[in-house]
């Protein structure tokens, strides 16, 4: 982990991969917010990256509560969960881990397990 950055290898392509994770959002009732394709913006600008897309999700539900209690948590919700391949074809899955995001924030350990979805999502992810 680097600063917080939590990353693990994928199982499959950048594609594939989001269309996993937007199902699982989706059977879950998380709401994806946004999908931010860097690759195909880089493109649009003439330059070339490897597929690079980032989610943004949440469950405004539970994040309302993390924001009133700290409204810098807003800074990191909703959500971000980036997939990514690197120049050797590589596929990784990298977010900002619950514990970095509690001590970021000043967050009471029992206002943390709304952040851990991610982890969880995660580990759900690469292990699917």
């Amino acid at each position: 982990m680097s600063q917080g950055v939590v990353t693990k290898p994928g199982r499959y392509s950048v594609e594939e991969t989001v269309e996993r994770v937007t199902q699982i959002l989706t059977a879950k009732g998380i709401t994806l917010f946004a999908l931010v394709d860097h690759s195909a913006e880089a493109e649009k600008a003439g330059m070339q990256m490897p597929p690079t897309k980032l989610l943004i999700f949440g469950n405004p539900k539970a994040g309302t509560p993390l924001l009133v209690d700290r409204p810098s948590v807003a800074l990191d919700l909703p959500l971000k969960l980036l997939v990514r391949q690197d120049a050797e074809g590589e596929v990784w899955v990298s977010y900002n881990s619950a514990e970095y995001l509690q001590e970021r924030h000043g967050l009471s350990a029992g206002m943390t397990s709304t952040l851990a979805a991610v982890e969880a999502l995660a580990t759900q992810i690469v292990r699917a």
